[in-house]
């Protein structure tokens, strides 16, 4: 086992020969939109991220599905077609899966992807003085709660269902292409942003690993840089405030500092889930141009939202 729990990676690792290792993931969530087909589109993008956030490929994927017994097949029908469309764009074969009888609906994926395992990009390895970028806009969670309850505008529904069904593949492999043209590994760490949020993921980040020889950092994030969604900042201003939010705040109070001028709503934004959200990454200054230039040939506009810092008395530091 070359990466497993001990730092809540993204997905684990396990070694098969000299260049060839296995990524291994699931996830699986109630549906998020009204649309069945665009909700398996989703689950099926959010259970292959994690692949991706490890620099892997995804090569075969198992579908888990809980549906109500007097459900209407042809909602499960396109639930299933929307998956599969999302596996298929990314060249990931659906060999097989378990279903059951459930009160509410679920569906997603365990997904095993294959990859270099001298290539491994970790959530931990975040050195002093590297620059954070972010692939995708936040504000899905305020932006489903708002859905969820009849408050969402057409165009931030329109614009958070274009983030969660945009697979992060084409940002990784942005990233790799930095790698070969770089010759090093300039790439330091990486993670997707999902259940925890952006801070609750960049606090994984801060971590290090002891077991490693990692060490900790501070991790320092401007909120006014951080790209929102449309809508995403009305959305938290009237209180579209989901319980994973609430319970992101209250696990990371003792982590985090803000500064002062940071707004309410943009700090709630900082905590709030994200579903098949962007990648968070770590990388020498000295190649953010590079890798900018990189992303932005392969369509990804990424945003450069803070730095990494010497270890202080708080993990996260907000300005």
């Amino acid at each position: 086992m070359l990466v497993g729990f001990s730092t809540n990676d993204d997905a684990g690792v396990y070694l098969l020969g000299e260049e060839l290792a296995l990524v291994q993931t699931v996830d699986f969530f109630t549906p998020i939109v009204d649309d069945p087909f665009t909700f398996g589109q989703i689950a099926a993008a959010n259970s292959l991220s994690d692949v991706y956030a490890m620099g892997g490929r995804p090569i075969s994927a198992l579908s888990i599905v809980g549906f109500p017994e007097k459900g209407d097949p042809a909602i499960l029908e396109q639930i299933l077609r929307g998956g599969l469309n999302k596996m298929s764009e990314a060249k990931c074969s659906v060999i097989g899966g378990h279903s059951i009888r459930n009160d509410d609906i679920q569906f997603g994926y365990a997904v095993t992807g294959v990859i270099n395992p001298l290539q491994v990009w970790r959530n931990v390895g975040a050195q002093t003085n590297d620059v954070l970028l972010l692939t995708k806009s936040l504000g899905t969670g305020v932006i489903s709660t708002a859905l969820k309850n009849g408050r969402a505008e057409r165009s931030s529904l329109d614009a958070a269902i274009a983030s969660m069904t945009q697979l992060n593949r084409t940002a990784a492999e942005a990233l790799r292409e930095l790698e070969v043209q770089a010759g090093n590994r300039c790439v330091h760490a990486v993670t997707d942003i999902t259940g925890f949020g952006l801070l609750g993921h960049a606090r994984e980040m801060g971590l290090g690993d002891a077991a490693s020889g990692i060490e900790l950092v501070g991790l320092e994030i401007v909120a006014a840089d951080v790209p929102l969604l449309p809508g995403a900042l009305d959305a938290a201003r009237q209180g579209m405030i989901s319980g994973g939010l609430k319970n992101n705040r209250e696990f990371l109070g003792d982590c985090v500092v803000f500064a002062a001028n940071v707004e309410e709503e943009n700090r709630a934004l900082l905590f709030d889930p994200q579903t098949s959200g962007g990648l968070l990454i770590a990388l020498a200054p000295e190649h953010e141009k590079a890798a900018r230039e990189s992303l932005e040939r392969h369509g990804v506009s990424a945003k450069r939202i803070g730095r990494v810092v010497p270890k202080t008395s708080k993990l996260l530091m907000v300005v």
